[in-house]
């Protein structure tokens, strides 16, 4: 299935888990540093100067590698999503609607993405050079002095997503 942020907001409660898709639109990349200055932002009051608008917004949990000559970005990964559950349920509260990474996410951020109708998809680890083919542009948007942790704004072209948590708070994780 191709879908695009607005039909993945607009569709949320149709998408389930395991079920496979095809992304295209834009995406924001943050690590653990990025969340925590977001949250800093929040936190103090600064709401306005957080780089991008929260609000029906997708985070994909990456730190792009050093672009290539000819490339629009290196590789982009996705990094272990669980570094960034404790910030998670503030950035859904702020509107944050798709999650975006590899692995497990804590019993806390999955009640969150279930009381804020937002979605985690997964994508397979080890394959940030095969994503990058995916980003068809790639700017450098905040926390420069970051490094690869710094927020990029992604344009990106059919990313393979698989749903692991969605909006009512199916999971695909086995939980023993």
């Amino acid at each position: 299935m191709n879908v695009s942020l607005d039909d993945l907001i607009f569709n949320l409660n149709n998408l389930k888990v395991r079920q496979r898709v095809l992304f295209s639109g834009t995406i924001y990349t943050a690590r653990d540093a990025a969340h925590k200055r977001i949250i800093d932002l929040l936190d103090s009051g600064n709401k306005d100067k957080i780089p991008f608008n929260l609000n029906n917004s997708a985070v994909y949990y990456c730190g792009p590698t050093p672009t290539k000559p000819g490339n629009i970005v290196g590789a982009c990964g996705p990094t272990t999503s669980s570094r960034m559950d404790i910030f998670t349920p503030r950035l859904l509260k702020e509107g944050v609607k798709v999650l975006i990474g590899k692995g497990n996410r804590s019993k806390n951020v999955e009640k969150s993405i279930e009381e804020n109708k937002a979605i985690y998809f997964i994508v397979t680890g080890g394959v940030g050079a095969l994503i990058s083919k995916s980003v068809v542009k790639a700017d450098l948007i905040a926390f420069e002095d970051l490094g690869p942790e710094a927020v990029y704004r992604f344009e990106v072209k059919n990313i393979p997503l698989v749903v692991a948590i969605d909006s009512y708070g199916s999971n695909i994780f086995f939980r023993g």
